[in-house]
């Protein structure tokens, strides 16, 4: 395959956008909890994510072909190893 399947990557395919959001939802965190006002960027960011990782998947299914569905086969989890 000619796609990353060691290290980080190798874990998880958009192990990058679990970083990500954990450092946006830490940012809400320091606002405490008396609003849920701080909340809606980190819910926001999800859901954005999210969106992302489900368009990146049928692009680099057309641009990798097979290759993509090994890669699938060996990092089966998206976000988060041994969870989803």
């Amino acid at each position: 395959t000619r796609l990353l399947t060691s290290g980080w990557w190798g874990m998880a395919r958009k192990i990058n956008y679990t970083g990500d959001w954990l450092i946006t939802l830490s940012w809400c965190l320091l606002c405490g909890f008396h609003s849920p006002i701080p909340y809606f960027q980190a819910i926001y960011f999800l859901v954005l994510l999210i969106h992302r990782a489900i368009r990146d998947d049928g692009m680099c299914h057309e641009k990798y072909g097979d290759d993509w569905l090994e890669y699938k086969r060996r990092v089966p989890y998206l976000f988060i190893p041994y969870v989803i």
